[in-house]
């Protein structure tokens, strides 16, 4: 165990969680659980015109919905503002920040010189040495690093290695904007500091980031964290993740009925695997999980896999936990039209269902025939399968069913296959109208299976209802 380790995540409420955040948060979930350390959560809701309270509660229910829970309470960025001005106003003082004057007219004459002679930095740094008492009338300042101008800085990073740039290609960044606001280079670097985190693992396009921020760790003369920058899921085509490649916000996936045991499951093996495992519990990831064992390539998101491993994951859950997971929806979906005995036909025909569907809708849709009273509603192709000579063949079947006195599947299997060999029909020419009477349909899990989840009283009556 490796002590000592704090691990964050920090996400902006402008909008849903999305995907690619989510397994940002799984990471340091796992890695700060793995070592034994903590696990914290910053909002990072400066951005005050673009921050919600709905887009707050989104992200803090989706880390509930995957189990990611956070120690100590959250920590909203905004509130640290003056802690932010304190510290800004330290680094002036010891002459490592300054004022900038300078007007949008001649930040975009130096952007445009820049760009013509092909260089990265644009701020030539005209108000890094000079007397603020010079400043022209009018003009609300920035405020600057005074960034160094020579050598070069490095990240040593856990998943992308040693990585330099030369520090005459940055600029004097921004620390407080002209209305008095800190920037995200500033603030993340005081608030990580704050919080003691010891890594910040994140995706890799933040690398870029991660030069400035050890530059202002350098200038406050504080240890900075361990960096790991991880790649980005890209979709199935190589680009970068966006909508179109079918990545919406996490409660988008659970409104569509994913688990999710199998987003955790399939987000973690995105860069990260343990040997061919493919089904991989949270529990076990929790053991096995190392940062530095992420590789460094993109992955690419496949929604067909993700849904192949939700079914997975649907098959083999507590079939009592299922039911608890669809009640909702059927109350919601059948109104008045729900059986008393609904969710206990459901929980025993659970593994019947179960086998047939990929997400908790489908699930849910399933076994509406379970859970609706009678007279069941028939669709097309359950009365085209109910015709003269099905309804005949029910009328016969009812008799000998009726007769039954042990109810269970082997007697009711040998009763249908008896009576399909006196009429010498295959035994498809009785299933299906059978089919069709139990659960208004003509696709189902198997008729034995459905009988005895229904019992005898409701079998019966259903037969007796498409019969009269």
């Amino acid at each position: 165990m490796e002590s000592g380790v704090i691990t964050r995540f920090a996400p902006s409420p402008t909008g849903y969680l999305h995907i690619g955040g989510a397994r940002t948060a799984l990471f340091n979930f796992l890695y700060a659980r793995h070592t034994g350390g903590k696990f914290l959560l910053r909002i990072e809701d400066t951005d005050l015109k673009r921050s919600t309270k709905e887009a707050v509660d989104a992200i803090l229910e989706g880390l509930e919905w995957l189990g990611l829970y956070w120690d100590e309470e959250p920590i909203s960025q905004i509130s640290r503002r003056q802690r932010h001005v304190a510290l800004v106003k330290k680094l002036i003082e010891e002459s490592k920040a300054y004022y900038c004057y300078c007007s949008p007219e001649e930040l975009a004459e130096m952007r445009d010189l820049a760009k013509a002679e092909g260089k990265s930095k644009f701020y030539d740094g005209r108000w890094r040495d000079r007397d603020p008492a010079n400043s022209p009338s009018g003009v609300k300042p920035v405020i600057r690093l005074k960034s160094p101008l020579d050598g070069e800085t490095t990240v040593s990073d856990l998943i992308q290695g040693d990585v330099s740039v030369s520090n005459d290609e940055m600029d004097d960044m921004i620390l407080f904007r002209a209305d008095g606001s800190p920037t995200y280079m500033l603030a993340v670097v005081v608030d990580d500091h704050d919080m003691n985190i010891s890594h910040v693992i994140r995706g890799d396009d933040h690398l870029t980031n991660t030069f400035r921020q050890l530059q202002i760790y350098k200038a406050f003369g504080w240890d900075h964290p361990t960096f790991a920058h991880m790649p980005l899921l890209h979709g199935l085509d190589g680009t970068k993740l966006s909508k179109r490649h079918g990545a919406l916000g996490l409660a988008e996936y659970r409104k569509m009925g994913l688990l999710p045991e199998a987003m955790n499951n399939y987000l973690l093996r995105q860069a990260w695997a343990h040997g061919d495992d493919e089904i991989i519990s949270l529990e076990q990831a929790i053991e096995w999980f190392d940062i530095k064992d992420v590789g460094r390539s993109p992955s690419n998101f496949d929604f067909s896999k993700l849904i192949s491993l939700n079914s997975h994951y649907l098959r083999e859950a507590d079939d009592g936990h299922l039911v608890t997971l669809i009640k909702p929806i059927l109350i919601e979906n059948l109104h008045g039209k729900l059986d008393n005995r609904a969710f206990d036909r459901i929980k025993s025909g659970m593994s019947g269902l179960k086998e047939r569907a990929k997400n908790i809708d489908e699930l849910a849709k399933n076994a509406e025939f379970y859970a609706c009273r009678r007279p069941i509603t028939l669709s097309d192709k359950a009365l085209k399968a109910l015709d003269a000579s099905g309804k005949s063949h029910l009328n016969n079947l009812q008799i000998e069913l009726g007769s039954i006195e042990n109810w269970s599947g082997l007697s009711l299997n040998d009763a249908i296959v008896k009576y399909a060999k006196k009429k010498d029909i295959k035994l498809g020419v009785i299933a299906q109208p059978l089919r069709a009477a139990l659960t208004g349909n003509t696709v189902s899990p198997g008729i034995f299976e459905i009988l005895a989840v229904l019992g005898k009283e409701q079998s019966l009556a259903r037969i007796n209802d498409v019969l009269t």
